[in-house]
């Protein structure tokens, strides 16, 4: 897959607790706890250099030195990799987006969680964002969560919901038949996104992308077909 525009910026999230994975994390940050044995952070940086993201910053706060020292012993995989930190405290999706936003440039970005496993084709959701007038596109999957996006029958963000407590919030009362489907906390964001943040320094940021969804396209790119998997829970190692 060929970009279709010089594009080929990306953000890893790292800078999580990792409370899900102790005691595993009570040594380390989750971006270096290892899956077939190399830690994650190594598989997400040579999927994205492989799949031609030259550009990556990562978010960092749990054991922050360990991880930059990691990157910098593989002589940054032999691309450039710049540090966003989170010194007093982790500062949400959202917000670590926003904290690591002198990075970006005027190209689309690329997020991606540290502590997900797969084989999307990461280019091919790129230029999916770069074709579409969506300010935001996020990956979706057909799987069994907690809570799932809602989604119309365009493939456009239209709420969410708590799949045990039935709680449910709509971008718009007058959409019917929605398709729940299951966020895969890959995503690609419009630099146009960054002048729409709140004002806080911490914030999530579905209820932020569901906020946007009323007057903005949000995309969801279903990639059903591809393997994902959660390794930010412990028991995704037994």
């Amino acid at each position: 897959m060929v970009f279709q525009t010089k594009g080929n910026k990306a953000l890893i999230l790292a800078a999580g607790l990792g409370a899900r994975m102790k005691p595993m994390t009570d040594d380390k940050p989750k971006a270096l706890v290892e899956w077939n044995g190399v830690p994650m952070l190594e598989h997400i940086i040579l999927k994205l250099k492989k799949q031609g993201f030259t550009e990556i910053i990562i978010n960092v706060h749990h054991f922050a030195d360990m991880i930059v020292d990691f990157v910098k012993k593989q002589d940054h995989f032999g691309i450039r990799v710049e540090f966003s930190h989170e010194r007093d405290e982790p500062l949400d999706t959202g917000g670590g987006i926003s904290h690591a936003s002198w990075f970006f440039g005027d190209e689309p970005i690329l997020v991606h969680n540290v502590d997900i496993m797969s084989n999307i084709d990461l280019a091919q959701l790129y230029n999916v964002h770069v074709r579409s007038n969506a300010i935001a596109t996020l990956a979706v999957k057909d799987r069994v969560t907690s809570r799932s996006l809602l989604m119309n029958q365009d493939g456009l963000l239209k709420g969410w919901r708590d799949n045990r407590s039935g709680e449910t919030i709509l971008v718009d009362s007058n959409e019917k038949n929605l398709i729940p489907i299951a966020f895969s906390a890959i995503h690609v964001m419009d630099p146009a996104i960054l002048g729409l943040f709140p004002d806080e320094k911490r914030f999530p940021i579905t209820p932020f992308y569901l906020e946007l969804a009323k007057t903005r396209p949000i995309n969801l790119y279903r990639h059903d077909q591809d393997e994902w998997t959660d390794m930010g829970r412990l028991e995704s190692y037994t």
